[in-house]
């Protein structure tokens, strides 16, 4: 089970990497405004790096200073990480781990056309990072820790790379309450973060058992619905671009993804603007906006998570 759902977040983001979303689409920014980033943040990284995956700020958060050494686990294009390489100077390093190998090519790319150079990526996971032990002043991640299968080694994986004192500042789904059994039996539903999620109490639970002290994770009082408001964002590409390949099952049940080889889609003969190809087809792995929108079909959202503000120091 845990290698399926590996391989399900790993095709899925890698869909979303290769789709071209960028905050030069009015969607992208939505999202990212209704969890945190100001129209200045945004514009002073680039465009490519915000693909509407995130469920807060991290960088608002976590206190970042000159000279730091700043982890994010999960950097997807780097939205993060370039945030943070502001905030810690040519004096600090901000460091990219993602386990999806579109996503690091996609996140390197943009550094080069940022031509940023006190940043770094490595394709590896967040349960053995390539990092050394005591070197890391902060820890941010946003909408990932839910993705992973076992969050005590990730935890553990965290507190061995942070110096003593280093911090945690992460942004992140939880659960309010149960989820429905329809939902918690999908493994595809692991990609709209909803499914991988536990409980606010738990997350107290495990970053205490792991050895962090001053834990604190805080509703952040994020409406979850600025996904499905912002507008679909699926394989293809933003839905005010899209065309009706990508439309919700309920208006088009004859496909069953926007992404689906064309012999599949008899009706769709130009999938979101492109043209029948001999080209092999792309995965049609379920991407982080294709399953959020299917979950806001299923059940409320809000009613069983939320986005929330985790905090935790390692004892000095």
């Amino acid at each position: 089970m845990t290698e399926d759902i590996k391989r399900a977040v790993r095709e899925g983001y890698g869909n979303v990497a290769r789709a071209g979303l960028s905050s030069e689409q009015e969607s992208m920014q939505s999202i990212a405004s209704a969890f945190g980033y100001s129209a200045e943040e945004l514009a002073s990284i680039p465009a490519a790096a915000n693909m509407g995956l995130s469920c807060g700020n991290p960088t608002a958060m976590a206190s970042l200073r000159e000279g730091e050494v700043v982890v994010d686990l999960g950097s997807g294009g780097g939205l993060d990480v370039f945030l943070a390489a502001a905030k810690v100077g040519p004096s600090g390093r901000a460091i990219g781990i993602d386990m999806t190998p579109d996503m690091i090519a996609l996140a390197r790319k943009n550094a080069a056309d940022g031509g940023y150079v006190n940043v770094s990526f490595h394709l590896a996971e967040i349960e053995a990072m390539p990092i050394e032990s005591n070197s890391v002043d902060c820890v941010i991640s946003n909408c990932v820790l839910n993705l992973v299968p076992d969050k005590d080694a990730a935890i553990r994986e965290i507190h061995r790379i942070l110096k003593p004192g280093g911090r945690l500042a992460i942004s992140d789904i939880a659960l309010k309450k149960e989820l429905p059994a329809s939902v918690s039996s999908q493994v595809a539903a692991w990609i709209g973060c909803i499914t991988g999620a536990i409980s606010i109490e738990d997350n107290e639970q495990r970053l205490r058992a792991a050895g962090f002290e001053d834990v604190v994770v805080q509703d952040a009082g994020s409406d979850l619905n600025a996904y499905r408001e912002a507008g679909s964002a699926a394989c293809c590409g933003p839905a005010e671009s899209a065309s009706s390949c990508c439309a919700s099952p309920a208006e088009q049940p004859a496909v069953s993804s926007c992404c689906a080889p064309s012999s599949a889609q008899p009706e769709a003969s130009s999938c979101c603007g492109s043209e029948p190809s001999s080209e092999p087809a792309a995965s049609e792995a379920p991407t982080f906006h294709d399953t959020m929108d299917d979950l806001h079909d299923t059940f409320d959202v809000n009613e069983h998570a939320a986005s929330v503000k985790i905090f935790a120091v390692k004892p000095r």
